[in-house]
């Protein structure tokens, strides 16, 4: 079972596990239009690398995290980044779902709305 987190958590989380990563697996294009999640601040490293329709999604992780690091994953709602949490865990990585996302899923305001440090690229 992949392990769940919101985004109100991650600031305490990262605080306990120092090692860890972000892998946003939006879009181009949701990038460009809703900001990234800026991690520099909050001293870990992030990575962007879209899962949709890509079928080298596992090789283009493998090329650039490691598998001793904790992978939060991120998407706009909590949906693709479950899908890639799984696919991750399946290669021998410990990966959490950030279960609200970037935007917001409804029930939690994600991680934009709680006012994360984020970039927009224009």
């Amino acid at each position: 079972m992949i392990k769940q987190i919101k985004s109100i958590q991650i600031k305490k989380f990262i605080e306990n596990n120092p090692e860890t990563v972000l892998l946003d697996v939006r879009t181009d294009d949701e990038w460009n239009t809703f900001g990234k999640p800026d991690t520099k601040d909050l001293g870990i490293k992030s990575f962007f690398i879209t899962i949709s329709q890509d079928p080298s999604f596992i090789d283009n992780v493998k090329k650039k995290i490691n598998k001793k690091n904790r992978v939060l994953v991120i998407c706009a709602v909590g949906g693709r980044s479950f899908i890639a949490a799984n696919l991750l865990a399946n290669e021998g990585y410990d990966a959490l779902n950030v279960s609200d996302g970037y935007n917001g899923n409804g029930q939690d305001p994600g991680w934009k709305n709680l006012g994360l440090p984020s970039i927009i690229d224009n």
